[in-house]
């Protein structure tokens, strides 16, 4: 019992007016209960506020005290100990739990249990419901066998999943678990092809967390971008944000940087955790998200790029030894899926794959009938060349044409179509099927008007259907150096109606240097109202010097809501000298999320004088991603001479989570002397997976002549994967004679993304003789960004007189998409299909659909 006599004045005095209230309010005369809400009703609720009050008493703090540790306002902590009020929100009780040294979970279970009896006093539930009452194949965990297993009499069948086998990756999760479960929030992405078994990883890791009564919400409807942008700010403490196939949360033009942001706002606020965020990617989404821009290029995935920094996990495509020997154990205890599964995978280790159905879609691919086989391989162009998840049926069957030979075309039967589509929908092992009709789904709130916001794009007309995933992968791998041919375009250019499909596929025709099929799919999307091919016609026109057109296409396109047009806009109108109207301009952009148009603004105000204005752009810009903006904001303070004011932003921004910040500092620090400080820092910045701050110093000390102080620092960033610095140590290795020291280390750098090492190793395997090994690595540069290096290795060959080798190489860097400048000397319009050059023909300048005027009427 807790009495004056042992606690100071201060703590009575908040404690007791409570205790006298609860008596006046809820006791009359003689102390006959009138009304209390606590008195039996809710004993969460009374022992929660039991134990805040001990708590607050036992820390010796006012309740103003209290609220000014735990960052929360007076009256939040006055209505959390007063019992004539609801019960408080759990993010309030885990900031005074926190503050007051009290196990968080447990006051948060009483939490929970005080808001939910009777209905009374509490928030509105977070999203999600509890892990225990989720069926894993709901969350998309693939089943792993055709039957269901009953769960006892009258219960729902759940569909069948082989033992599971525990590897690297999941020890990694279970370390994540074991830190929300703590109370510290994680985010954990795995990353890894198709059918690797990413998602059940997922699903193993929270069974944990399902023991302790924690939620996991899955943002589905009714798209998973606009159903997690929309919630995330309602995500409770102790649930699981489940973001399987994460690109469509991520990569979401619209929404993908939102959502990323709104993620990262939930981990950082302590009242909001514990939270666990899990999701998945396959490799090349997760390369396209993290990969840096190129100087001048936009950047569209700077906060993306941000939140998985240090975040992935790969989840490899096989089983090791030592996972197949788990598997063998649990087969022999009597799993019979697994059994099976190892009968045909043990070799190649693709248990997961094999459990998942794969082999069979792939055997169902490679052994169908030409007609269903033309119709797959148009699904997997279209997929992999940017069109959407639903492929209209008319666009598939008009598209297959071409697939076929002479022969197999002569002999289609009326009913060709209607039998390779029923052959193709047959499931396999009851779990898929090669390619599927599917209903996508219709919106079910209304649209809010935007800036951002392109003209809706209509239904396509008739059935459409959707590739299985495993076969859409099998085609961006075997496919990739494939262009395709003339009935796909014709079929795209009359049948898809989509702009984001149309403009994606012009892109696609332009890089492989088919002109005339991107001219006419750009028409096709702005039709449709695409604004962003408007902008890319824009571009177009300003190349060839029409800037009377360029500023009227983008004019249509900022019409049409688009950002980037605005952006572009501004930038004609200050080249001529109108400042104020850029500035209005990029006004106007910056209100509709243009980040660049933030940060040039910062700029013009910087440029104008108005160093207040342009910090308060800038730093909102630095809240978005922008690394431009940072360095402005250091330069201005840093001319101003106001260098510790610089660096004290920096470390700032740096304690919030701003990687570049932190980078800055490390080369700060390094040019005022503080060699150690600036390592200390450029360790933390590699610590949180940016080893860039080693390898910017090791540059700085070699060029010092400090040697050995440089190669420690080029080992150190090297450790942690940074490409520079691999590709650095091969180079030394290289020039000291040890090439095999130098293609480990090159092949090292590699597959962490580096496009020189890539290349350096194709020269490598040209020299050796290896030139179809040589092809491929300079292709697979080009896949990374380096676009230029199978035109170099073109360029070698011509010079060593290899000119059948040159040509065959040509052929596939235009096919394969890598675009280069030598191809408008030869093949100035272009090449159709089938690769042949293009005849002459003269591009047309865009009207918009109303202002057409029907062939002949001229």
């Amino acid at each position: 019992m807790l009495t004056c006599s042992k606690v100071p004045e201060t703590v009575c005095a908040v404690v007791r007016p409570d205790e006298d209230e609860h008596r006046r309010t809820h006791h009359g005369p003689g102390g006959e209960h009138v009304h209390d809400e606590q008195n039996g009703q809710n004993p969460a609720l009374i022992e929660l506020r039991r134990r805040l009050a001990d708590g607050l008493a036992q820390a010796r703090l006012t309740k103003e005290q209290l609220g000014v540790q735990a960052g929360l306002g007076r009256t939040a902590v006055s209505e959390a100990f007063s019992p004539k009020k609801r019960a408080p929100s759990g993010a309030t009780v885990a900031a005074l739990a926190r503050t007051l040294k009290l196990p968080v979970e447990e006051l948060l279970a009483l939490q929970r249990d005080a808001a939910g009896v009777g209905g009374r006093g509490g928030e509105r539930p977070g999203p999600g419901r509890p892990i225990a009452e989720w069926e894993p194949h709901d969350l998309e965990v693939h089943p792993a066998g055709p039957g269901q297993t009953a769960t006892g009499s009258g219960a729902s069948g759940t569909r069948a999943l082989s033992g599971y086998v525990v590897r690297e990756h999941d020890r990694v999760l279970s370390e994540a678990v074991r830190d929300v479960a703590a109370g510290r929030s994680r985010i954990v992405i795995l990353v890894g092809t198709s059918s690797t078994g990413k998602t059940r990883a997922c699903w193993e890791a929270v069974q944990p967390l399902a023991e302790k009564g924690w939620r996991l919400w899955h943002p589905f409807d009714p798209t998973r971008a606009d159903a997690a942008l929309e919630d995330l700010h309602r995500v409770q403490p102790r649930t699981v944000v489940w973001l399987n196939e994460a690109q469509h949360y991520l990569g979401d033009r619209a929404a993908g940087e939102g959502v990323a942001a709104a993620v990262h706002h939930l981990l950082v606020t302590p009242e909001r955790g514990p939270v666990l965020v899990l999701g998945t990617l396959w490799p090349e989404y997760a390369q396209q998200y993290t990969a840096l821009p190129a100087p001048k290029e936009e950047d569209p995935h700077s906060r993306v790029r941000e939140l998985l920094s240090g975040h992935t996990l790969t989840v490899p495509d096989a089983f090791d030894s030592q996972a197949l020997a788990a598997a063998t154990a649990i087969a022999e205890d009597g799993d019979r899926l697994l059994a099976d599964a190892l009968t045909r995978a043990r070799t190649d280790g693709r248990i997961t794959q094999d459990l998942a159905g794969a082999p069979e879609l792939l055997n169902r691919y490679q052994h169908a009938s030409p007609a269903a086989k033309a119709l797959l391989e148009a699904a997997m162009d279209a997929r992999r060349l940017g069109v959407g998840l639903h492929l209209p049926q008319a666009f598939l069957i008009d598209a297959a044409t071409d697939y076929l030979t002479d022969t197999d075309y002569d002999q289609l039967t009326d009913d060709w179509a209607e039998q390779a589509f029923a052959n193709l929908a047959r499931l396999v092992h009851g779990k898929q099927a090669p390619l599927r009709r599917t209903t996508p789904r219709a919106p079910r709130r209304p649209s809010i008007p935007s800036i951002a916001a392109d003209t809706p794009a209509s239904a396509p007309a008739g059935p459409v259907f959707r590739l299985a995933d495993y076969l859409e992968q099998h085609g961006r791998t075997t496919r990739s150096r494939l262009c395709p041919p003339a009935s796909f375009w014709h079929a795209a250019h009359t049948c898809l109606t989509h702009p984001d499909d149309l403009y994606n596929l012009s892109k696609a025709a332009g890089r492989r240097h088919r002109l005339q099929w991107a001219h006419l799919l750009s028409h096709r999307a702005a039709d449709y109202g695409s604004t962003d091919v408007l902008c890319l016609m824009a571009d177009l026109r300003k190349k060839d010097g029409d800037w009377r057109e360029a500023k009227r296409l983008l004019r249509q396109a900022a019409d049409g809501g688009n950002v980037d047009a605005l952006h572009d806009l501004a930038e004609m109108r200050e080249e001529v000298g109108d400042k104020e109207e850029a500035e209005r301009l990029l006004r106007q952009a910056a209100d509709g999320g243009s980040i660049s148009a933030l940060q040039r603004l910062a700029f013009m105000r910087m440029s104008a004088g108005d160093r207040e204005g342009a910090d308060t752009l800038a730093l909102e810009a630095v809240g978005h991603g922008s690394t431009g903006a940072l360095f402005l904001l250091v330069l201005a303070r840093n001319e101003a001479g106001q260098q510790e004011r610089a660096e004290r932003l920096l470390r700032q921004l740096a304690d919030d989570g701003n990687v570049s910040a932190l980078l800055h500092l490390v080369m700060l620090r390094e040019s005022a002397g503080d060699r150690e400080g600036a390592e200390a820092l450029a360790q933390k910045a590699a610590v949180q997976g940016n080893a860039n701050g080693l390898y910017n110093l090791a540059v700085r000390r070699e060029e010092a002549g400090d040697t050995v102080g440089a190669e420690r620092l080029f080992r150190q960033a090297a450790d942690h994967a940074n490409t520079d610095a691999l590709f650095h140590l091969a180079v030394r290795r290289e020039e000291a004679g040890d090439t095999v020291g130098a293609e480990r280390l090159f092949r090292q750098a590699a597959d962490h993304g580096s496009t020189g090492a890539l290349f350096h190793l194709a020269l490598i395997r040209e020299a050796a003789g290896d030139r179809e090994g040589a092809e491929n690595l300079a292709l697979e540069a080009a896949d990374h960004g380096d676009t230029e290096a199978p035109y170099r290795l073109v360029m070698r060959r011509e010079e060593a007189g290899d000119r059948e080798g040159a040509g065959r190489l040509l052929q596939q860097a235009v096919d394969h998409g890598c675009t280069d400048d030598i191809l408008e000397t030869l093949w100035p319009h272009g090449l159709d299909p089938d690769g042949t050059p293009t005849p002459p023909w003269q591009p047309s300048e865009y009207a918009p659909p109303e202002q057409h005027v029907p062939p002949g009427t001229r």
